[in-house]
């Protein structure tokens, strides 16, 4: 038997933290779900408040195929909803889809989910993130 020291940072003590927010970004694809699956449950409860017909394909990250589409629904029921009220399922998301709706450009709603996932990833996103849930990490930047 051998004992092997090695030594573990926070990413704040870290003497590189660069090494583990690339790490993250190459290995956690999926930190921004969450706010993907609430943004799609903002959408479908749209729908069933105003009607019409809904497809949507949406990424976390922007996306050449993505695309939101609601047609034939009741715009009388729309403007009868507060965005600033989060009516619909409480999150952000409500007010961001009713007001981009309401605007006629739901590729702004997209471009909030997007801005959401950028900042997730950013240094300081990551530093929260990992602060937040005491993540370590090994000199090479891998997490512990």
């Amino acid at each position: 038997m051998r004992t092997v020291k090695i030594n573990v940072y926070t990413i704040v003590d870290h003497p590189n933290p660069e090494k583990c927010f690339e790490w993250i970004r190459d290995n956690w694809h999926d930190l921004n779900d969450h706010s993907v699956n609430e943004f799609v449950n903002s959408l479908e409860e749209l729908q069933k408040k105003i009607g019409g017909s809904l497809d949507y394909a949406i990424s976390a990250f922007p996306d050449r195929g993505e695309f939101i589409k609601l047609k034939g629904y009741d715009k009388d029921a729309l403007h009868q909803l507060d965005e600033n009220e989060c009516p619909l399922t409480g999150f952000i998301w409500d007010y961001d889809i009713i007001k981009a709706l309401k605007d006629g450009n739901l590729k702004a709603a997209l471009k909030s989910l997007h801005a959401d996932t950028e900042y997730i990833y950013s240094d300081k996103g990551l530093l929260e993130f990992c602060e937040a849930n005491e993540y370590e990490f090994l000199e090479s930047g891998k997490q512990y």
